[in-house]
């Protein structure tokens, strides 16, 4: 059996290339069929951010990729509500529906079920 793997992106998607590197990772895990989940914390909330615009910022969007997350079979989106809440976004609001907003204490439970963890 495949172990399992948690990618945690912790960069705005305007930052650097780390958010696009931990987006990478989940897309090619999923279609592989690896077991794998994706939790948005620190800055990396922003990528979940509705109506960002891209272009101004001299960068490419990053939304149809994580629309494109459950296409590829992945399933397990988590974001931090600490980290939400800190930077002014509305768990309801954000641009993945399927994300669950998971309090500190679920968080690290959620880091325990998984074999691998890399964060980016």
């Amino acid at each position: 059996m495949a172990k399992s793997l948690l990618v945690i992106s912790r960069q705005a998607p305007w930052s650097g290339p780390g958010a696009r590197e931990a987006l990478d990772i989940v897309l090619a895990g999923g279609a592989f069929d690896l077991p794998i989940g994706l939790l948005f914390l620190d800055d990396g909330v922003f990528q979940l951010a509705a109506n960002q615009n891209a272009k101004a910022l001299q960068q490419k969007d990053l939304s149809a990729n994580l629309q494109a997350l459950p296409m590829f079979g992945v399933e397990e989106l988590f974001a931090c509500a600490d980290s939400v809440s800190q930077r002014g976004l509305e768990p309801n609001g954000l641009s993945l529906e399927e994300a669950q907003v998971l309090a500190a204490h679920e968080i690290t439970a959620l880091i325990d079920r998984y074999d691998q963890v890399i964060t980016l």
